[in-house]
């Protein structure tokens, strides 16, 4: 290669490197992996550093990305990442549109698309491709995420438990008398997206396990503290925290193609979301340990059936019936609405958020366990074979 060429090529490569900074949209892991890889060849040649331990899942992941490139050429690592880029810009800039089914989200919503109309907050989850899991935010945007590469995969915060606390805090102040939580896409929530579990801080995992369950514990007393009607519309499965928190609703209305699952047991870990209380109370004890020991997965009927759900409907006219009906209810005088929930729901707020603060305490213990990481591990190792 002529020295003019590779002065090309090193040009373009450091244009590509400031394209990825304006990107919008996290390209995922799987991208994010190559791009590293190829940096890391391209500016220091094969990999040559000691591979990490199997329980390091980021260093390994990182490492195997780099490893797997073998004695690829410096200069064809740089032109493999130049064409990666332009890809992502142009898939970056067609895809800059909603999913279907979604308003456009207005700004300081990344995960939600919060709406209000005929007298209804409607948030809705709106990550659909990750069928609505509970996910991390980046330190900074998506770009300048992937340029620090030190930081591939950094420690960062939940990102959709923050906006929903936002949202609802917001919705319990403005004028619409009923609010609303939904699903876009296949999803109502796959919840927390696991992943999150390979983000490890500077303090360890100690202080990992600390700072969530302190951020579990605020998120879930936001729905206990909710002074209106909080409705949810289950467009599709439901799956952990999106499911134990479902009995700290006003009403829950599900489509028949719905399920509902808490597979705590399998991953290690223990009930959340005041389901420990709610559900023996719902649906007796011997059922709420079926759902939330065992791990048993409800269809929506049987989940209506046990209480958990309020009415279940056909997949194929869910939609119009739900919000047919909600735009009746939004007509009801809203202070009458709200004194009539504080009635009902006061006398056990107390109580409801010391479970939630016990909850969140064994949680925190199950965390750190051997047991809970070593099956969580499992389960992504499962995954990413599929």
């Amino acid at each position: 290669m002529s020295l003019m060429a590779m002065r090309a090529s090193q040009k373009d490569f450091e244009n590509a490197m400031n394209q990825v900074k304006l990107l919008n949209k996290d390209p995922g892991n799987e991208v994010k992996l190559k791009l590293y890889a190829l940096y890391k060849q391209a500016t220091e040649g094969p990999c040559n550093t000691p591979k990490p331990g199997a329980f390091n899942l980021i260093s390994k992941a990182k490492w195997d990305a780099w490893s797997a490139l073998g004695s690829l050429p410096k200069e064809t690592a740089r032109q493999n990442y130049v064409d990666l880029v332009s890809s992502l810009s142009s898939s970056s800039k067609s895809s800059d549109q909603v999913e279907p089914g979604a308003d456009r989200k207005p700004p300081g919503y990344e995960t939600l698309v919060v709406t209000s109309e005929d007298g209804i907050t409607k948030i809705m989850l709106n990550r659909p491709t990750k069928k609505n899991a509970m996910n991390r935010q980046e330190d900074y945007n998506c770009g300048h995420f992937i340029q620090h590469w030190h930081s591939l995969f950094s420690v960062c915060e939940l990102q959709m438990y923050h906006e929903i606390m936002l949202a609802l805090e917001a919705a319990s102040k403005d004028d619409s008398p009923i609010t609303v939580i939904t699903g876009n896409g296949d999803y109502y929530s796959s919840g927390n997206d696991l992943t999150n579990f390979t983000d490890i801080p500077s303090g360890g995992v100690e202080e990992k396990a600390k700072n969530s369950a302190i951020l579990l514990r605020n998120f879930v007393g936001c729905f206990i503290d909710f002074p209106k009607p909080l409705v949810a519309v289950v467009n599709g499965p439901a799956v952990g925290i999106s499911v134990t928190t479902l009995g700290l609703f006003d009403a829950v209305y599900s489509t028949d193609r719905a399920t509902f699952h808490t597979p705590f047991s399998q991953l290690g870990q223990s009930p959340e979301g005041c389901s420990s209380y709610t559900f023996p109370r719902i649906m007796s004890p011997s059922k709420a340990t079926e759902m939330l020991i065992f791990g048993k997965k409800l269809t929506a009927r049987e989940a209506c059936a046990q209480g958990l759900v309020t009415e279940v409907f056909p997949d194929s006219t869910f939609q119009k019936e739900v919000w047919t009906r909600l735009k009746t209810y939004a007509k009801l005088p809203p202070n009458a609405l709200r004194i009539s929930k504080e009635v009902i729901r006061n006398k056990e707020k107390e109580k409801l958020h010391a479970i939630n603060a016990e909850e969140c305490s064994v949680l925190q213990e199950r965390w750190l366990s051997d047991e809970c990481m070593n099956a969580v591990m499992d389960f992504l190792s499962r995954k990413a074979k599929l």
